[in-house]
């Protein structure tokens, strides 16, 4: 009898000990997920304030401006525009090509 209660008790200071650890990971789990989900809404406004920034930066007037002060672009007009014709572009080749050009 005595060895029946006995193993009886180290049945339950196992399954005690056994819920007290599955409880445990349990929350820590619980806080994982939570950590996790912060994290992903986090990491969703700031995918989405790069978005915004992405667009503000490549508008046509800031792209414009940008080439006009930085590259010395500038707008086209008939008075400086350069036609190339096939005879000049014959002429860029090398010699040999052949490239379907013929003048």
């Amino acid at each position: 009898m005595i060895r029946l209660n006995l193993m009886l008790l180290a049945a339950v200071l196992a399954s005690a000990f056994y819920l007290v650890h599955t409880q445990y990971e349990s929350r820590r789990l619980y806080t994982a997920i939570d950590k996790a989900g912060a994290q992903a809404r986090r990491l969703a406004a700031d995918h989405e304030q790069l978005q915004v920034q992405k667009r503000a930066q490549a508008t046509s007037a800031r792209v414009q401006q940008l080439a006009t002060r930085h590259l010395q672009m500038r707008p086209v007009n008939p008075a400086i525009t350069q036609y190339v014709t096939l005879a000049d572009a014959a002429a860029l080749l090398p010699a040999g090509t052949g490239q379907g050009v013929q003048p």
